[in-house]
């Protein structure tokens, strides 16, 4: 069994989509650790929703909040202090598992540890969400660096929005890593727009 830890150069940059489409592709297991922002729902019922094959399991998360927040506030706000040893790889098939972390890479968990920490605790490949925006070039090379000056597995890239040639290229050359999908714009996000994005995802 392969885990993946699919993080991102920031939040909002399409993890779950990508958590999502990789689930699907692989007839993979779901996992997210830490959810924060329950009053909004959560990224394992998101998740569930937009898979059509039937062999996926989604698993429990170790904590989850209510606040939308960086986790280490969103356990303040209730009171809570998030303990890495507390977080167990849940029992599962198999199969490949997508463990989907919060944030970036270096969102806090709490006073010592950040997101990333999981990948190397549950021993997990790292695949990179960089979205198309401004400024993401610094933020997707700046979190290359960090993956690697820390020697993090990384498995790949997921490109996510319609890059100017010059600026893929600035990111993917200094990756020196493959590019496992490009996601273009999706004007909606269905089970059918789903599976036809994980039919283009290359062989793991």
């Amino acid at each position: 069994m392969n885990r993946y830890f699919i993080t991102g150069i920031g939040t909002e940059v399409g993890k779950t989509i990508v958590s999502a489409i990789l689930t699907e592709a692989l007839q993979a297991d779901y996992w997210k650790p830490v959810q924060s922002g329950t009053v909004e729902g959560t990224d394992s019922n998101s998740v569930a929703g937009l898979i059509s094959n039937t062999a996926s399991q989604f698993l429990k998360e170790a904590y989850s909040f209510k606040e939308p927040a960086s986790p280490h506030l969103a356990a303040a706000l209730e009171g809570v202090e998030i303990d890495i040893e507390t977080v167990q790889l849940p029992s599962s098939s198999n199969r490949n598992l997508i463990i989907e972390g919060a944030g970036g890479v270096l969102v806090p968990l709490n006073s010592k540890h950040y997101v990333i920490d999981l990948a190397k605790r549950f021993d997990a490949e790292v695949i990179l969400v960089c979205r198309n925006y401004l400024g993401c070039i610094n933020h997707s090379l700046l979190s290359i660096d960090y993956l690697r000056r820390h020697n993090y597995k990384i498995k790949g890239l997921v490109l996510s929005g319609d890059f100017d040639p010059l600026v893929r290229s600035a990111i993917v050359n200094y990756a020196d890593t493959p590019v496992l999908a490009e996601i273009k714009e999706i004007n909606e996000v269905t089970k059918s727009s789903i599976a036809e994005l994980a039919r283009s995802v290359k062989q793991f």
